[in-house]
């Protein structure tokens, strides 16, 4: 009976991690992670995962892709568009946009 509910308890608190955004930021999930130092991974990482507003996660989602789409020009490779928008766990219920970049 403890392992059934320990279990069930270790699957919600992974479900409710998941559902606000990615556990962690990877090549996978990132645009532009090849076009990063370690260092700026992990405070990238920090910084998606720290967010409280729908507005300051879309900003900073804004300003890092357009950063990494310089980087790209400068090394003359396209960066994969399209992909898991993070902020959208931060949406108000029934407000969700679509957004593309």
């Amino acid at each position: 009976m403890n392992r059934v509910l320990i279990l069930t308890l270790l699957l919600f608190v992974a479900a409710a991690a998941h559902a606000r955004g990615p556990v962690r930021a990877s090549e996978g999930n990132t645009r532009g992670w090849q076009l990063m130092t370690p260092e700026e991974r992990i405070e990238h990482q920090a910084k998606i995962r720290g967010f409280k507003t729908y507005e300051e996660c879309r900003s900073y989602q804004v300003a890092h892709h357009q950063l990494m789409e310089e980087r790209a020009k400068e090394r003359g490779i396209d960066l994969p568009s399209g992909g898991r928008d993070i902020c959208e766990p931060l949406q108000p219920a029934g407000n969700s946009r679509q957004t593309s970049s």
